[in-house]
């Protein structure tokens, strides 16, 4: 199967992926494909001088991956990089195989990960969006007996008649019941904000290990394997953290370079879990070869969220370092010794979980103010919040009959303390 990756130089202007090496470029897409199980019989890079409208790549180009198709009976060709309807018609016809780029092979892997309800909605939404502009007269029904949403074929496959009204109607009326979703999440998330728990949200490149850290600190078993994309649906649990009764800790979905707009708007609703969390821990694969690009990648996508500079506290959990030499793994560490904001550890071995944890504390702690509070001795609620969510330096019954208490609080929930109903 060829693929072809981005541009070899970077230039001003060009997406984030291309931080990245050719040869980098090709092996993300490899594990993209072999995510869904495409067997890869072949593979090659192109420098792109210049962009044809017709067929993306040069005549000589094209040529020569046709040949290639040929040569390995290939059924698929997969281009790593995002083309127009144009282009990938001109792309089948001239390989005589079915063509697919890198937004309909990450919407075919979404389409398969999807388990929760709101995921599927929110990944055939994006599917729809992506293939409304490339409708002529027919399109895949999503109704198939394998996942995903037709890109590639397979058994149980529907063609129905369909025009971009039907399409148009479709999205409309997800649009509406993922509208609703959004409002039970807001709901939540008053909830939660309103409850006496931080919640810490796991950011990260996919297949950087958030998943196999959610497991440990949580003792769950949530799906973590060494693919792309092994957790869509994003996941919360209770963890224990160093001064605190508890805290929640949420999983969300792995960023990728040059992820699909579609899949951006279609799961900002999800994404919006994180820019409500206390703390946002990015989890970095320290023994990946692009490292510093995939950091770049998930702050590019963290600010197009409107988590720049204004958003909630991080950390970085640099994770895997274990797979690396004893030279480069303690240059890390000397580092990593120098920076607060950095934890190193292994999510697979357990090593320096500890750390974590308590660097997580001493983070959601680090605004801590003392403030005098005084409290009616039937709102016993109120007491009880104070004593989960801050830390009691001093609590006396008061001539008047209340309660008065000396507490440190965060300034996130001196606030939350704040708007309770009134005594």
């Amino acid at each position: 199967m060829p693929e072809r990756t981005g541009r070899e130089r970077p230039r001003s202007g060009e997406p984030a992926a291309s931080r990245r090496s050719a040869e980098a470029r090709l092996e993300e897409a490899r594990g993209l494909a072999e995510a869904i199980g495409i067997r890869i019989v072949a593979r090659r890079s192109y420098r792109l001088r210049s962009v044809r409208p017709a067929t993306l790549l040069g005549k000589g180009q094209v040529e020569e991956i046709a040949e290639l198709v040929r040569e390995q009976d290939a059924g698929l060709l997969v281009v790593d990089a995002a083309l127009t309807p144009v282009q990938q018609k001109s792309l089948e016809e001239e390989a005589g195989a079915k063509v697919i780029d890198r937004t309909g092979l990450i919407l075919e892997i979404f389409g398969e990960r999807a388990m929760t309800s709101e995921g599927r909605l929110q990944v055939e939404l994006a599917h729809l969006d992506y293939q409304a502009g490339r409708l002529v007269r027919s399109w895949t029904h999503l109704e198939r007996q394998r996942g995903g949403f037709g890109f590639l074929g397979g058994p149980g496959e529907t063609q129905i008649e369909a025009d971009r009204r039907l399409i148009r109607e479709r999205m409309a009326r997800i649009r509406r019941e993922l509208e609703q979703v959004k409002r039970t999440r807001t709901l939540h998330r008053g909830r939660r904000q309103r409850a006496p728990w931080p919640v810490v949200a796991l950011v990260g490149y996919t297949n950087a290990g958030k998943s196999t850290l959610f497991n440990r600190l949580t003792g769950e078993a949530v799906f973590a394997e060494d693919l792309l994309f092994a957790t869509l649906d994003p996941t919360m649990r209770e963890i224990k953290i160093p001064g605190f009764d508890k805290a929640i800790l949420s999983d969300t979905v792995g960023f990728v370079s040059d992820l699909p707009t579609e899949l951006v708007a279609a799961f900002r609703a999800t994404l919006e879990e994180v820019a409500s969390a206390d703390l946002l821990v990015h989890v970095r694969d320290m023994a990946h070869p692009d490292r510093e690009a995939q950091r770049g990648d998930v702050e590019d996508i963290l600010v197009s969220l409107g988590l720049g500079e204004e958003g909630p506290p991080r950390l970085e959990a640099w994770n895997k370092l274990d797979l690396l030499g004893p030279d480069e793994r303690q240059a890390l560490l000397n580092e990593a010794g120098r920076r607060e904001d950095v934890v190193p550890i292994s999510a697979l071995t357990g090593w320096g979980l500890q750390d974590l944890q308590t660097r997580i504390g001493e983070t959601l702690r680090k605004d801590d103010q003392v403030v005098e509070i005084r409290i009616r001795a039937m709102d016993g609620g109120k007491i009880a919040w104070l004593h989960a969510r801050g830390e009691v330096l001093d609590q006396q019954v008061g001539d008047d009959g209340a309660i008065h208490m000396s507490v440190r609080l965060s300034s996130d929930n001196w606030a939350r303390f704040q708007a309770l109903e009134p005594a």
